[in-house]
């Protein structure tokens, strides 16, 4: 018995340390394909004006290709629809940074479903600041369906003025380029959408900066993988960039407003038209709340059970990838063999360098270093939480509690 759950143990630490080296690699190739594109970008500005045409030269590389269309596609009028519930860390500075942007023409319509959501000084705080920017505040009274956020989206689209629909979540803050760059793809037809990954600026609480980790360390470098090996074919909700179009076709937001990853099925389902998904080379920046411990516990065990209903088998063969816990079981197994603590070691290093090469190179996580030393903390409580997440089907989200069936919401009873 002992024997064999050391062979389980040691092969699965095995199967996570090839994980690491796939993540390390496709960090480098995202690393390469971004410093190729800037290069291609640098070289175009540097060319007369007469060389920077909308038709580019069959001749050019494709990643200047590429940049051609971020310099020279026309800045076609952009609609931000940013669905709100509550406060979010910093909400009222997130909210300016959408509104610092160097675009000619785009407009800002933030939702809510109830008129007294805090949230709404904080939008009339900002359009008092911006008087001149059409920025608008949409009460969306319909409930269309279990996820709040989706039908409010549905509803939003509906006052949006412009077919580029960009949409992301309410904490999120951008750089002043963030609407050119992420647009700049839908150029080219056959893109249907961009996505972009985040980083998570951490709040004081463990909870929070145990989240901020994660998303450095396992989220993007996951990210970064599908990406690499078969092609990005979902959204994040960091960041949803479209064509009204290709939104209509798959069915519009109404068509999601039952499921709970909604931005993961928005790229499933262009995706599934032929449509190709862009991850941008922009990272944008999430600022988390503050996180009580029981609180990082039921949002991670939400989404991993958002993640086992839309990709049943991928989320089984995630468990390979909890090197740290899987090497700790080969110690314990083996009576503290020396092969088993070179092993640990081994997966340790391996560990910590995929963390460096995705957090710090790719995300440029500030917070990064001083957060390292909570890893393997991090890792076990990932282990477990992948183990619980097969136990059960209720979730808890902005207070109301589910079941989840399908990747489908089902509202319960709040219990007492």
């Amino acid at each position: 018995m002992i024997l064999g759950l050391k062979l389980v143990a040691v092969a699965a630490t095995l199967a996570s340390m090839v994980y690491y080296a796939v993540c390390w690699w496709s960090a480098r190739a995202f690393l390469k394909e971004k410093e190729s594109a800037g290069a291609a970008l640098f070289k175009l500005r540097g060319r007369p004006k007469e060389a920077q045409g909308l038709s580019t030269p069959p001749s050019l590389p494709q990643a200047e290709a590429e940049a051609s269309f971020e310099m020279t596609a026309p800045r076609i009028p952009i609609s931000v629809l940013k669905p709100l519930k509550g406060i979010d860390p910093d909400m009222y500075a997130s909210f300016r940074s959408h509104c610092l942007q160097d675009y000619p023409e785009y407009e800002v319509i933030f939702g809510v479903n109830n008129p007294t959501d805090p949230a709404v000084e904080q939008v009339e705080r900002v359009r008092r600041e911006f008087p001149d920017l059409p920025i608008r505040l949409i009460l969306c009274s319909l409930g269309l369906g279990a996820n709040t956020k989706a039908g409010n989206l549905a509803q939003m689209l509906r006052a949006a003025r412009h077919d580029v629909i960009v949409v992301n979540d309410s904490d999120i803050r951008v750089a002043p380029d963030y609407l050119r760059r992420v647009t700049a793809p839908l150029a080219d037809p056959d893109v249907g959408l961009v996505t972009c990954l985040y980083r998570g600026i951490a709040n004081q609480t463990l909870g929070s900066r145990l989240e901020s980790l994660g998303i450095s360390t396992d989220f993007a470098p996951g990210v970064l993988v599908a990406w690499q090996v078969e092609g990005i074919k979902f959204g994040l909700g960091s960041t949803l960039a479209f064509r009204r179009g290709n939104l209509e076709t798959i069915g519009g937001f109404e068509g999601l407003v039952d499921f709970l990853a909604d931005d993961y099925q928005l790229g499933v389902r262009i995706a599934r038209q032929g449509w190709k998904v862009e991850l941008s080379d922009l990272v944008v920046e999430t600022y988390l709340p503050l996180y009580s411990t029981s609180e990082f516990l039921a949002h991670q065990l939400r989404w991993a059970r958002t993640i086992r209903d839309a990709r049943f088998w991928g989320y089984v063969g995630l468990g390979l990838t909890f090197g740290l816990s899987w090497a700790a079981l080969a110690l314990a197994f083996s009576g503290a063999a020396l092969w088993a603590w070179g092993l640990l070691v081994l997966t340790l290093a391996m560990r910590l360098a995929v963390a460096w090469k995705v957090g710090r190179s790719v995300l440029q996580d500030r917070q990064l270093l001083s957060l390292l030393y909570l890893l393997p903390l991090r890792d076990v409580i990932a282990f477990f939480v992948w183990l619980a997440s097969f136990a059960g089907h209720t979730i808890h989200w902005r207070g109301e509690v589910f079941q989840l069936r399908k990747g489908k919401l089902e509202r319960r009873e709040m219990p007492g």
